[in-house]
């Protein structure tokens, strides 16, 4: 069986997935622990410190230098577990952070290369905190692409944006959801606009202007603290944030760390064209979303149905997919996750 993998971003790592990896990993506590032997360097709680914690806590454990290094640490433990003997892996992508999961999944980054990467890029977004994001749907209940409910949000965005002393701006586009990044005044500007839909709009705890040109100032540190020695050509295709292709023995080391640490980090990423690029590219049997979590399935859906993947159409259609012979296979859901280890 063939398989699109799907790393998750921030965001992910909640109340539900407190003890993720102790409860699915145990086996790999000698990587974790040369990931945590660099968090102490530098001061930081260890892995098993947050994953072990005897509650969650919203304060600490979704700060950036905290929940990247979670959810990189379950993403790449969920990818590892996964069966090569009955799945074939022909590509994988990412949401937002899962851009530098993706990486290493698919050896552009070695494991320990990778967890660099992660955990400078979120405390550094922690250190900087600059903006927020707020989420809103661009789709109705049956999940078909409504391009003029995109078009009329985006309208409000840009005009928001013309204000002065108002930032606003696309941060990702998120199947059936844009996220969108901003200051305060920005940001308010746009709840404040828009009608309210159940709990949308939504603003993203301990979230910053992820993919625009507030987060420049992070993407300069990045490439300061971040030598293009920890990047190589990957073995397994990686769809960016544009919905571009890297392809193994053909993508320099010197250019997939511009991009992951230049125009990955300051503009919009695309989710929905990643989705819809290794679809179409790659005509897997199966899409699999690594854990922590397991909001992201929605996204995948609304992105194939968007792109009109195997005829589906709607949110019924896709369901008939799923419940006949699956077509996505959340590792953070116990039944799905059945199905690939």
């Amino acid at each position: 069986m063939k398989a699109v993998v799907i790393c998750p971003g921030r965001g992910t790592y909640t109340k539900t997935e407190l003890g993720y990896l102790a409860r699915y990993h145990s086996d790999k506590t000698a990587m974790f622990a040369r990931f945590d032997a660099q968090r102490q360097a530098v001061g930081q709680a260890t892995l098993a410190e947050l994953d072990g914690a005897a509650s969650y806590s919203v304060a600490r454990h979704t700060r950036g230098d905290n929940a990247s290094a979670l959810i990189y640490a379950a993403t790449l433990g969920d990818f590892m577990a996964i069966d090569r003997a009955k799945i074939e892996v022909v590509a994988v992508t990412g949401n937002s952070m899962g851009w530098y999961s993706a990486l290493a999944c698919a050896g552009g980054l070695s494991a320990q290369n990778g967890f660099n990467v992660v955990n400078t890029m979120g405390t550094l977004m922690q250190e900087h905190l600059i903006g927020g994001q707020v989420i809103d749907p661009i789709t109705g209940e049956d999940w078909r692409a409504d391009p003029a409910a995109a078009a009329a949000l985006i309208e409000v965005v840009t005009e928001i944006n013309t204000r002065a002393d108002h930032v606003l701006g696309l941060s990702i586009n998120l199947g059936g959801m844009l996220v969108l990044a901003g200051n305060d005044a920005g940001l308010a500007a746009f709840e404040a606009a828009v009608p309210a839909q159940g709990r949308f709009p939504m603003r993203l705890a301990n979230h910053a202007g992820f993919h625009t040109q507030l987060q420049a100032p992070v993407a300069a540190a990045g490439q300061a603290n971040l030598g293009v020695e920890l990047f190589q050509s990957p073995e397994v295709p990686l769809v960016d944030g544009r919905g571009a292709i890297w392809w193994p023995g053909a993508s320099d080391a010197p250019d997939l760390r511009a991009y992951t640490l230049g125009h990955q980090v300051v503009e919009p990423y695309d989710f929905t064209r990643a989705i819809r690029t290794a679809a179409l590219e790659f005509a897997p049997d199966l899409f699999i979303i690594t854990g922590p979590g397991t909001t992201l399935g929605g996204a995948v859906a609304q992105s194939l149905i968007g792109c009109g993947w195997r005829g589906m159409q709607n949110k019924a259609d896709f369901q008939r997919a799923q419940d006949s012979a699956p077509v996505l296979a959340a590792m953070g859901m116990e039944d799905q996750r059945a199905l690939v280890t």
